[in-house]
């Protein structure tokens, strides 16, 4: 009997999908519908009354993928991961804590 591998290989499509959605907008937030830190983060945006992509991974077939390149990307595979202008801000205590302290407003 042959043995299972449990790593997946990422596919390069669903890489450069993920790179090609962060490009699109300034404020890309990675997201499950469920989740209150990815709520938390939206509602840090939707505060500041700045417009952003949400992809709901909960939605996706390709949610694992996603999450894999992500984790590749920021270290960390957990959503949500909000993206600024192309760059990983974290999840929704770092955006959080980056508006309560006036440092997110800055990074527009």
């Amino acid at each position: 009997m042959g043995s299972v591998s449990s790593t997946r290989s990422i596919m390069p499509s669903t890489r450069d999908f993920v790179n090609e959605l962060i490009a699109k907008d300034s404020v890309v937030i990675f997201s499950k519908t469920s989740c209150p830190y990815c709520k938390m983060a939206k509602q840090v945006f939707d505060s500041l009354k700045k417009t952003y992509t949400a992809i709901e991974l909960d939605d996706r077939e390709d949610a694992q993928e996603i999450q894999d390149v992500l984790g590749e990307m920021t270290g960390a595979r957990t959503v949500p991961r909000v993206f600024l202008n192309g760059k990983c801000l974290g999840g929704g205590t770092d955006v959080k804590r980056l508006h309560e302290s006036g440092e997110l407003e800055k990074k527009f």
